[in-house]
């Protein structure tokens, strides 16, 4: 834990985010398995805060419900009518002060935007820790941009180096104009001096509203010290306004996962064609090929391969496994097993070591054991296979009678022939054999042959009879002819 502890943390969230023209809201909207105010959120506990409050406006409802799913122990403040930032954060310390006025006193207050999601943990600890070690009022996060058109610039004192103001593009100089330094509507404050000169705040602007950045003039021209943290890496602060901006920073912050990864011990084989949510974890030496995209809890272990063209979520890939052009969702690859091309396995599908799901196999809430192997072109639903046993190509577990879910056990040692139909409930014991085309609606003794077919019958001459001149009756009769010439 910091000493540079904040007493709270308030995160901005109550705007509608039109730019976006979605009827998601702008805060929900997804980046790498993880909404752009769970980012915040997440960078924000990073922190340690005492109390960490979101301000909900514009669908209160559904973003307070999400927030409760992610972090329960957030509390979230209700701004009613969009009258400014100022006014946002009033909000967010009256919600911590329980209905009154007082804000956190004597500790720090830190305010972050709901739509920057790109800002790290690190990054808000160091804005801290220099508010604390510099004793200021209000310390404001910046950052040095390539081209700061649009942008608020920070004036600072020569002398010191304090921010003496943040001056909008607009209503710059052009000398102010030249520079480079910018808000990024991050803020440090006291929590004393900020609830005090928040009653301060003017509404006699363009907009009618409580603008934040009032406050650092009131505690400025009060004598206290306004100062900056400027961030490492100016891409941290770019917040979301529209579906260009939510690519842009998709793209950021999935090369920032992928360098991590790399970095750790992963081979990302192409990363521009490589996409990872937040919560993908990796052990050493995997292999990341090219059009993989791994999302949710995914976890890959040491030594497995994965790709190229798979799509795996919540789904744990075991030592050393092998995972090619494969749609995978909550499944469980056990080590060394092997699965695809062209597999899809479904929830609740668990591969044993050393086990395989081929070429177009479909699993769901199936059990598969050590080194059994379902080679080819086969669905295996609601079934246990066991250890070592060969499934048939073309092979159908048949679970849903269309009412209900039935499970079909098959044993260890077993060898089914191509084209079986398995009628749950069945049961096919150990070390049984079923023949090719069979249909196995009932149990299977261990070590018997089980066959369920009709017996062959040939009807002789039936093409000549019912297809006369057709290209299959020349070629039988072409094929009746004896080397002589004579049938």
């Amino acid at each position: 834990m910091s000493a540079n502890r904040p007493a709270a943390v308030v995160v901005l969230a109550a705007g509608e985010g039109t730019r976006m023209k979605s009827a998601t809201p702008k805060v929900l909207h997804s980046l790498c398995g993880r909404s752009l105010v769970g980012h915040v959120v997440a960078a924000s506990r990073e922190l340690d805060p005492e109390h960490l409050v979101v301000v909900v406006g514009h669908a209160r409802e559904q973003v307070s419900a999400h927030l409760a799913e992610i972090d329960p122990a957030t509390r979230t403040a209700v701004q009613h009518e969009q009258n400014g930032t100022g006014h946002a954060v009033r909000m967010g310390l009256e919600e911590l002060a329980g209905g009154g006025d007082a804000a956190p006193a004597g500790g720090t207050v830190v305010v972050v935007c709901g739509d920057t999601p790109l800002l790290t943990g690190e990054t808000l600890q160091r804005l801290s820790d220099v508010h604390s070690a510099d004793g200021n009022a209000v310390t404001v996060l910046t950052a040095e941009v390539p081209d700061s058109t649009g942008y608020g610039r920070i004036v600072r004192d020569p002398a010191d180096g304090a921010v003496t103001a943040i001056v909008e593009h607009k209503d710059a100089t052009e000398a102010q104009r030249a520079i480079t330094e910018i808000n990024s509507g991050v803020f440090a404050f006291d929590g004393a001096l900020l609830s005090d000169a928040l009653g301060k705040v003017r509404t006699d602007n363009s907009q009618g509203e409580e603008y934040l950045t009032d406050v650092l003039g009131i505690l400025r021209e009060a004598g206290h010290r306004v100062g900056a943290a400027v961030a490492a890496d100016h891409r941290e602060i770019l917040g979301i306004n529209n579906r260009v901006q939510l690519s842009e920073a998709r793209r950021l912050l999935n090369e920032r996962l992928l360098r991590e990864a790399m970095l750790s011990g992963v081979t990302v084989v192409d990363p521009a064609s490589t996409w990872v949510d937040v919560a993908v974890t990796f052990e050493p030496d995997v292999v990341v090929h090219p059009g993989t995209q791994l999302h949710g809890a995914t976890h890959l272990a040491a030594g497995a391969e994965v790709g190229p063209g798979c799509t795996l979520t919540d789904t744990v890939v075991g030592e050393g496994a092998r995972v090619i052009n494969t749609v995978a969702d909550g499944a469980h690859v056990g080590a060394e097993a092997n699965v695809g091309p062209y597999a899809y396995l479904r929830p609740g599908t668990r591969l044993g070591r050393k086990a395989k799901a081929g070429t177009y196999v479909e699993m769901k809430n199936a059990e598969i054991g050590e080194g059994a192997k379902v080679p080819h072109l086969s669905y295996v639903g609601d079934a246990t296979i066991g250890e070592y046993t060969n499934i048939g190509a073309a092979s159908v577990f048949v679970n849903y009678d269309g009412e209900h879910k039935h499970h079909t056990t098959v044993g260890s040692h077993c060898r089914t022939g191509s084209d079986n139909m398995f009628v749950a409930p069945v049961t096919v014991g150990d070390g049984a054999y079923t023949a090719a085309g069979s249909v196995i609606t009932k149990d299977v003794p261990p070590g018997a042959l089980a066959v369920a077919r009709g017996q062959q019958r040939n009807i002789e001459g039936w093409v000549a009879r019912k297809r006369p001149g057709s290209a299959a009756a020349q070629a039988a009769s072409a094929a009746r002819k004896e080397p002589d010439g004579e049938q």
